[in-house]
């Protein structure tokens, strides 16, 4: 309602009692309107009601929400189910256009600026989250291997004779697959092992380059968020290198937003060398549905290349999410989350050092991995592997989530390629071990019911290869008696042949 509305009210109620109401949503109109005028994430969130009308009036401001529209194109906007209209807050016609999917929609205003906001409040979240010189980012509705492989289909233009891409070894699947869907030849860099934690091989990346040559290397793929015992790449050290060869650096640090860690490695290797963009996810950093990634950097015009290379236009969906959840915490919200991450670390770190500590386990030390941790599964490994994989498949079937149950010799093929120790991260790591990640969203409780159920599955285990371990002993001794038995027969017997013999 505008001022003629609320004045034409004021003849059917009490003109105090119309003016209370225009001033009550002016307070909602006031937080619209800062937001549109610095672009930047409210330091406290919104409520619904302020949120679900900033919503509308974006919503109304598309074409398929005119009331007079007449739509004669095949794309207007049209949805059957009023429940899947609802679902997306009537923004129909997506992001971007067929040629930029950063570019404004003339028959989609609301969905448009809806975009140019998205992208404003995450860039803003990612300088507060400890990346103050990124310049420019944009949410693209794909996850964080999709993203990636936009990038490096955007550096082929830039680098027509390169076909490798060096790769320190992450053993995960998508983000090796990204480098082959985007018809490159990935070059595993194996780490190097520093202690329980596996480290970037900085002398065997440098090597590398040498022998293939800088411009037939497309880029340097680091990771920084990874599962333990595999540490952070060295990024700072990698981007000198990537500067020192002119090699282009993309960093995978999926879901490293949450990490202060991570994102200040981003930071200081943008500083001393060269860093072209870095991915992450945003249903592991926001908390939000699968389905969208952010691309970001500190160039913006190379920013702006890779959203022209997105063909069509997007899906508005994860884009909303974000923009909704980031406006509901606001950035204290937000602060809070990574601040009570971080305590949640500290806190699964020590109750998971106890636990392993009663089975004559320990906690790998990883130092430098600030979100994954490992704790070693040796008493398990010594007897058979079957109870390593059973530990695994235990937690599973008490609904605990996440944890990964790591065997010893694992071999994994992935688009052609053979990893050995598939998993570890390596190929050879010294013993089987579990991991468990602190993330945001994390709660004392959950720690305690996974330390309570994984002491549980931990017991029934143990129990399980007594019983084989006696049941095998018992067997072994049986084999043992009946060999004897069978020994002194044929003994007595001969005795009874020789004394027969004499006798005759």
């Amino acid at each position: 309602m505008n001022r003629e509305s609320f004045a034409a009210g004021e003849r059917l109620v009490s003109p105090a009692y119309v003016r209370q109401g225009c001033e009550a949503r002016r307070s909602h109109e006031h937080l619209i309107r800062l937001l549109l005028e610095k672009g930047k994430c409210p330091e406290d969130g919104w409520d619904e009601s302020t949120l679900e009308l900033f919503l509308h009036e974006l919503a109304i401001m598309d074409s398929n929400n005119f009331l007079g529209n007449c739509g004669v194109g095949e794309r207007e906007g049209r949805v059957a189910s009023a429940l899947v209209a609802r679902r997306h807050y009537r923004f129909i016609h997506g992001i971007g256009r067929s040629g930029d999917i950063s570019a404004v929609q003339p028959k989609a205003a609301g969905s448009s600026l809806l975009n140019k906001i998205t992208n404003s409040l995450v860039l803003d979240i990612l300088k507060l989250a400890g990346v103050p010189t990124v310049t420019n980012c944009f949410v693209v509705p794909m996850a964080t291997g999709m993203s990636l492989t936009l990038c490096f289909l955007t550096l082929r233009h830039k680098r027509p004779k390169a076909k490798y891409i060096i790769w320190p070894r992450i053993d995960q699947k998508s983000c090796f697959k990204s480098m082959i869907t985007a018809g490159f030849e990935p070059v595993v860099i194996e780490n190097v092992l520093e202690g329980d934690e596996l480290r970037t091989d900085l002398k065997a990346v440098e090597s590398k380059v040498q022998e293939l040559g800088p411009d037939s290397v497309l880029c340097v793929h680091s990771t920084t968020s990874c599962f333990a015992p595999r540490g952070p790449d060295r990024v700072e050290e990698l981007a000198v290198i990537c500067a020192n060869y002119g090699i282009p650096h993309i960093v995978n640090n999926a879901y490293g937003v949450q990490s202060s860690k991570c994102m200040h490695l981003i930071q200081q290797g943008a500083r001393v060398g060269r860093i072209d963009a870095f991915v992450q996810s945003l249903d592991k950093n926001f908390m939000v549905p699968v389905g969208g990634a952010i691309i970001a950097g500190f160039n913006d015009s190379f920013i702006q290349e890779i959203s022209k290379m997105y063909p069509g236009r997007a899906s508005a969906s994860p884009s909303l999410d974000v923009l909704i959840t980031l406006l509901s915490l606001g950035s204290n919200g937000y602060k809070k989350l990574l601040k009570e991450r971080k305590e949640m670390f500290s806190y699964l770190s020590s109750q998971l050092e106890k636990l392993s500590e009663c089975y004559n386990e320990r906690l790998l030390y990883t130092p430098h991995n600030p979100i994954s941790l490992a704790m070693t599964l040796k008493t398990l490994s010594e007897h058979r592997d079957r109870s390593v994989t059973q530990l695994g498949s235990m937690l599973f079937t008490r609904q605990v989530s996440g944890a990964r149950v790591v065997p010893l010799g694992s071999v994994q093929a992935v688009s052609g390629h053979t990893f050995r120790g598939f998993m570890a991260h390596t190929n050879n790591y010294p013993c089987a071990y579990l991991n468990a990640a602190a993330a945001v969203g994390m709660k004392t409780q959950d720690v305690d019911l996974f330390v309570k159920r994984l002491d549980k599955c931990l017991k029934t285990v143990r129990k399980e290869q007594n019983k084989e371990s006696n049941a095998s002993a018992v067997e072994n001794y049986n084999k043992t008696e009946d060999v004897d038995i069978e020994e002194m027969a044929l003994k007595l017997d001969n005795v009874l042949l020789d004394t027969s013999q004499n006798s005759s």
